[in-house]
């Protein structure tokens, strides 16, 4: 059987944070490779590393803190404006882009306030919101650059930030539901009290769309909670499509 947040409808969160890369488009065949290259060189020009030592470190931060940037800015002084504006530069970027055209128009039509939530500066995120013209289907964007906190970073999986958000929006965090790839940003969005869905659309190279007239080719559906991935507890459910949130 499918599954289903235990919660009763009248509880059904109404506020949505959906993630960027890799949930709303296949990031790792657009940007992510690139972007990975360009914070190792960064680190290896202003960190005076060799390269190997870069790689590794710059993976050692992202698993350890969830964002490189967290790793760079608390151990070494590194400004986060400047980091950001260094590493996503993506010549080409637009072209490379590409998502689900279902997957629009579900999010136009479900219910509730949408905003995206993304660890991505708020330049990129806007490049790809508008190539793919998702820009309009949301509330609001949040970016890394609106995650500070006493004027410290807390980018996800900062369960503080989560909190706080949900007091900016006005609305518990059991009335939230945040929509991403990544299970370590679930499970603190699961630690306040907020609802989550796992998209597995892009996961490990699945998706096998193109850009321009055939964004779905190679998509077949499936249904929430079949996907032969093991759920974590703090996932309230698995999906891999938007049209499947309508279920929640």
């Amino acid at each position: 059987m499918p599954h289903r947040p235990d919660l009763p409808p009248a509880r059904r969160p109404r506020v949505w944070l959906f993630d960027l890369d890799n949930t709303l488009h296949d990031a790792s065949h657009a940007a992510f490779g690139e972007i990975h290259v360009a914070m190792t060189d960064y680190m290896v020009r202003h960190l005076e590393l060799p390269h190997d030592e870069a790689w590794a470190l710059r993976q050692h931060y992202w698993k350890h803190y969830g964002a490189t940037l967290l790793g760079l800015v608390r151990h070494h002084g590194v400004r986060t404006a400047h980091f950001l504006e260094e590493t996503h530069r993506l010549p080409g970027l637009e072209a490379r882009l590409r998502t689900s055209t279902h997957d629009r128009a579900a999010l136009k039509q479900l219910r509730g306030r949408k905003y995206i939530l993304t660890n991505a500066p708020r330049d990129y995120a806007l490049r790809v919101l508008n190539t793919l013209r998702l820009a309009d289907c949301f509330d609001g964007v949040i970016c890394v650059e609106d995650m500070v906190m006493f004027g410290h970073p807390r980018p996800k999986p900062d369960a503080r930030m989560f909190r706080h958000l949900a007091a900016r929006l006005k609305v518990p965090p059991s009335r939230c539901v945040l929509v991403e790839d990544t299970l370590e940003h679930q499970k603190g969005a699961r630690s306040v009290g907020m609802q989550t869905a796992w998209m597995q659309r892009y996961l490990n190279g699945r998706f096998r769309g193109r850009p321009g007239a055939a964004p779905n080719a190679g998509f077949k559906p499936r249904e929430v909670g079949v996907h032969p991935c093991r759920r974590p507890a703090y996932v309230c459910a698995k999906i891999k499509s938007i049209q499947q949130l309508r279920g929640l």
